[in-house]
């Protein structure tokens, strides 16, 4: 396969809550075939999901489905190369990736989130390495159910993540800011609480290997989406996205999910008049059509259009119909705008 280096990205009805739906509700798609329709799942089921036996049960259905109805991966991969590293997403599930990050010069890898480890092991034997670090952004089935299988086949491999989650076969807790080395890779832990209390972001340095930053962002980040915040307030996602955002705008997105299309279609009701998400929307359309990956992106173009990373831009304040208080602190205030577009988000995931 081609291995180009990342290129820019261009051009190539407001909801309203009806009554009925419950505080704390998320939506997860269903897979009724040619349909993307939403079912709204209460705390109760999120609690049996993330902390018991049925949770597995549940994600080894979806599994099994995934395989049947994607045996080649629900979009095309596109790896990407800088001298001397080599990142390949992995589609796996319905709309998940996994990412197989490869020290060419040494052969040893590390994968992030590996949901499948039928379809990872498959990437890992095509590219003939070594995998050494399973990077866990998160306890959920969706992001840790491979890490056994895994482990009983790489009896060298080490599991990284958060101790505050329930991470599978986790072997190296790390703290935030830590540093692990997987041959000449150097990824950083980020303690990026909200989605679950003890979510991580991984970010590998670019430096080494003349190319930017890269962030394997999980569930706290998607290409103009954010994940729901289960464990934690929209002061805690928002302090969360903003050390995203602190990394730098050359930095390259890596999502967790292929949620762009809906992501963007949903940013587009909210500000009628952007430019920059127009051009993103029409060349997502273009690229979902053709069932090509729409990531990376990079954390500056996520600022032009990312209705969750522009709480602080009168825009999407106006869009929205909110006014900061009369001393009212500016992190309140735009946790007020983060929380306003979050239920709107989940509304419009309910039509």
């Amino acid at each position: 396969q081609s291995c180009p280096r990342p290129a820019g990205q261009g051009a190539g009805q407001e909801p309203v809550r009806s009554g009925g739906l419950p505080e704390g509700v998320e939506y997860i798609p269903t897979r009724k075939k040619g349909k993307n329709p939403m079912k709204p799942v209460g705390v109760a089921w999120y609690s049996l999901y993330a902390r018991t036996r049925l949770g597995y049960l549940f994600y080894q259905r979806q599994v099994k489905k995934a395989r049947e109805r994607y045996p080649h991966g629900h979009s095309v991969p596109q790896p990407y190369c800088f001298p001397g590293v080599k990142i390949l997403p992995i589609p796996v599930l319905s709309n998940n990736y996994s990412y197989l990050v490869i020290d060419t010069g040494s052969s040893q890898a590390a994968v992030i989130d590996p949901s499948d480890p039928l379809a990872v092991q498959a990437a890992i034997e095509e590219e003939g390495v070594m995998l050494e670090a399973i990077f866990c952004t998160h306890k959920h089935w969706d992001h840790s159910g491979g890490n056994e299988a895994l482990c009983q086949k790489h009896s060298s491999c080490r599991v990284y993540g958060s101790a505050l989650d329930a991470i599978p076969q986790l072997t190296n807790p790390l703290a935030d800011r830590e540093k692990v080395t997987v041959g000449c890779l150097t990824f950083e832990a980020l303690a990026t609480p909200g989605h679950t209390v003890g979510h991580m972001v991984y970010v590998l340095d670019g430096g080494p290997f003349g190319s930017p930053p890269c962030l394997f962002s999980g569930d706290l980040l998607f290409l103009a989406g954010c994940g729901e915040p289960f464990e934690g307030s929209p002061e805690t996602m928002l302090a969360s996205l903003d050390v995203a955002v602190s990394l730098g705008e050359d930095t390259l997105l890596w999502p967790g999910h292929e949620y762009a299309l809906e992501c963007l279609t949903f940013a587009s009701l909210l500000e009628l008049d952007n430019s920059a998400l127009e051009q993103k929307l029409q060349w997502a359309v273009q690229q979902r059509q053709e069932k090509r990956s729409t990531c990376p992106s990079t954390l500056g173009e996520e600022q032009t259009y990312n209705p969750f990373l522009r709480t602080h831009r009168p825009e999407l304040q106006e869009a929205l119909r909110l006014w900061q208080g009369p001393g009212e602190d500016p992190d309140a205030f735009r946790a007020r705008v983060l929380k306003e577009v979050r239920r709107r988000k989940d509304l419009y995931q309910a039509t």
